[in-house]
């Protein structure tokens, strides 16, 4: 089995591409060992001392490491610890039920908004979120109010130095141009 790496645009992040399917559908996101206990895979790289954070993308792995620990001795350990898991055959995720939740569009805004979260979203599916996922990461929809998009990101795009531009200059200026009824964009802080 061979992994790629690639770097992506946070520092502290890197991109693992096993060249097989991690997850069929939707995403994954783990920002500390308790928060991974539906997954096999992230325990497994939650072991490792400096794994500060893992994303799971349908065809990529990205890992966080924290700021006190070096790459070049972290990544070894990492993929070590990748071939040994999809060698394994263990599942990457046990509770499929939580991995994508139906979105509750009374819970993101009011009835008239309804049709501008839709637009939200498919502007979001369609031309957001494959750009954020060939940096490793991904976008979350979190609501709509008063002109207002509340956006979360994760993966590598999480504390990315270049995040807040990547927010406000480039997905609030797409959805601005597309949806006029939008008047800001806001980052979420990660669930």
């Amino acid at each position: 089995m061979f992994i790629e790496t690639e770097a992506t645009p946070n520092p502290e992040t890197l991109k693992f591409i096993p060249g097989r399917t991690v997850l069929e559908t939707g995403s994954a996101n783990f920002t500390d060992r308790d928060s991974a206990a539906r997954s096999p895979l992230a325990m497994a790289l939650f072991g490792i001392n400096g794994v500060e954070g893992v994303f799971l993308g349908f065809n990529f792995i990205t890992v966080t490491k924290s700021l006190s620990h070096d790459w070049d001795a972290l990544k070894a350990v990492i993929l070590n610890e990748l071939m040994q898991f999809f060698t394994s055959g263990a599942p990457v995720i046990t509770d499929t039920e939580e991995q994508e939740p139906s979105l509750d569009i009374s819970a993101l805004g009011s009835d008239e908004d309804a049709e501008i979260i839709h637009q939200i979203q498919d502007l979001l599916n369609e031309k957001v979120r494959p750009a954020i996922a060939q940096d490793g990461g991904n976008i979350e929809f979190h609501g709509f109010k008063e002109g207002v998009v509340y956006l979360e990101l994760q993966g590598a795009c999480a504390g990315c130095p270049s995040s807040t531009m990547t927010l406000k200059h480039g997905i609030e200026n797409l959805l601005k141009y597309y949806v006029p009824e939008i008047i800001d964009v806001r980052a979420i802080e990660q669930s």
